[in-house]
């Protein structure tokens, strides 16, 4: 009877524990959702990389070629070409695009006027919701040879013109402006959060140390968001070869097409133009692939550094 009495008693405390998580359970069932729908579900199709894929039969009927379109991919003639195009495109994305909403969340940090600050963040944050067409169509129209702004302006000078959408060497610089611009200050976001996280007195303990402006932000700002960095870092190198294809696809013509063909437009062509999906598949695959191997190399590497990475 008293063992019955124990274990009803001990019951009732594990079940109370579990009715109050249930709200929290739900809130992590969307999201739980959408990665099984959208992430893991869709890994079933990465079957046909190892088919010739029919559509008109299916995955269990298509004919099963191996590793044969592997094969090809590497003996692919433009393989090194856009292998190279394509880690050109990643390395800027790291040097100079990654840093950037870092250095802005640092800049509106220290901005002590709260009005001028939001108004600053209204503006930085409002290109993140401009589609890319209108990006591009809007640099088209300022660097026109014709009539744009710029050429006019360089004119003027005396500089001559420019045209980063014909000349082979401007398509990166350009590609790269367009990329600060639009996603620099969606990006600070989750910088400012962190921020905002540390504590104050840490500030006024160093003030009174006689620690300027730079000093407080290198010694107490940065490793206050260092684990931030960090991870997002090791996020970004997941997709390290998403050089994202609408941006690219736009800027894309005759005249820059040996530096602009990467990865992504290869599958649009081979994918959907020539609509040999398995050929396509396999790229996806090997740009996956690519991206594991960074995550876990930099998350191991992050780990011996005494970070806590992302896993």
């Amino acid at each position: 009877m008293r063992n019955a009495l124990a274990a009803g008693a001990a019951a009732r405390p594990r079940n109370a524990w579990r009715v109050a998580h249930l709200p929290f359970y739900l809130m992590i069932l969307p999201g739980l959702l959408y990665f099984l729908i959208f992430k893991y579900v869709p890994m079933f199709g990465l079957l046909i990389s190892f088919q010739q894929y029919d559509p008109f039969v299916g995955i269990w009927k298509s004919d099963w070629v191996g590793f044969g379109n592997f094969r090809r991919l590497f003996a692919e003639q433009d393989f090194m070409l856009l292998l190279r195009n394509t880690f050109q495109f990643a390395g800027l994305d790291i040097a100079f695009f990654f840093p950037a909403p870092i250095l802005l969340a640092l800049l509106l940090n220290e901005v002590r006027l709260k009005s001028f600050r939001s108004a600053v963040q209204t503006v930085m944050y409002a290109p993140h919701f401009i589609s890319w067409v209108v990006i591009v169509s809007l640099t088209m129209t300022l660097f026109s040879s014709q009539d744009g702004i710029v050429n006019e302006w360089l004119a003027s000078a005396g500089l001559g013109s420019i045209d980063p959408f014909t000349e082979p060497g401007g398509l990166k610089p350009m590609w790269l402006l367009q990329n600060v611009w639009q996603g620099m200050g969606w990006g600070s976001i989750l910088y400012l959060a962190a921020m905002a996280s540390i504590d104050p007195s840490l500030y006024e303990a160093a003030k009174v140390d006689g620690a300027g402006r730079f000093r407080q932000i290198w010694h107490i700002t940065l490793p206050g968001i260092r684990y931030i960095i960090v991870v997002m870092f090791i996020l970004r190198l997941g997709n390290f070869m998403e050089i994202g294809f609408e941006h690219i696809f736009l800027l894309q013509n005759p005249l820059n097409f040996d530096v602009s063909d990467v990865f992504d437009t290869f599958v649009y062509r081979t994918g959907i133009l020539q609509r040999d999906y398995s050929y396509s598949a396999v790229v996806g695959m090997f740009k996956s692939i690519v991206g594991l191997v960074l995550v876990l190399g930099a998350n191991r590497l992050a780990r011996k550094l005494g970070e806590e990475g992302v896993y």
